[in-house]
């Protein structure tokens, strides 16, 4: 995984009762959601990172929030993104774990994004606050919010 290994310090934070060892499936399972997200990016695969999605979704970019409804509505924001990114020269992408929380049913995780060309130079270095819900089995990415 791209990250920095700290999802193991889900929970760690200033006193809220979050139990840092009952959160292990979870941590693993998360950590696998933005292995899978990255990929779909690093492979320009608009249905890989679209599955990282429970719907409706809500991005907030830019001062302004977008809600989409189903895949269609976020393939064509993803399509839209990564013709952008292509455009740019991005040929990888890669975070660092910021912070991550769970609680229950739903987490909170901050990454740190670097998206660099093919001779390594940063194109976008950007930090996105994403909120999770698990859906079964499968977390899934439920809201972003893009600095």
């Amino acid at each position: 995984m791209a990250d920095n290994g700290d999802f193991q310090q889900t929970g760690n934070d200033s006193g809220n009762g979050a139990d840092l060892n009952g959160n292990g499936e979870a941590e693993e399972t998360i950590a696998q959601l933005f292995d899978d997200y990255q990929a779909g990016f690093n492979d320009y695969d608009m249905e890989r990172i679209c599955d990282c999605f429970a719907l409706p979704a809500i991005i907030w970019q830019h001062e302004k929030g977008h809600v989409f409804n189903d895949d269609e509505e976020l393939i064509e924001n993803i399509e839209a993104l990564l013709k952008a990114l292509e455009k740019e020269g991005v040929s990888h992408s890669e975070f660092q774990v910021v912070s991550s929380h769970v609680s229950g049913t739903t987490a909170l995780v901050t990454l740190d994004w670097s998206q660099e060309s093919t001779d390594g130079e940063a194109v976008f270095e950007f930090t996105c606050h994403y909120q999770l819900i698990q859906d079964g089995e499968d977390w899934m990415i439920a809201g972003i919010v893009n600095e």
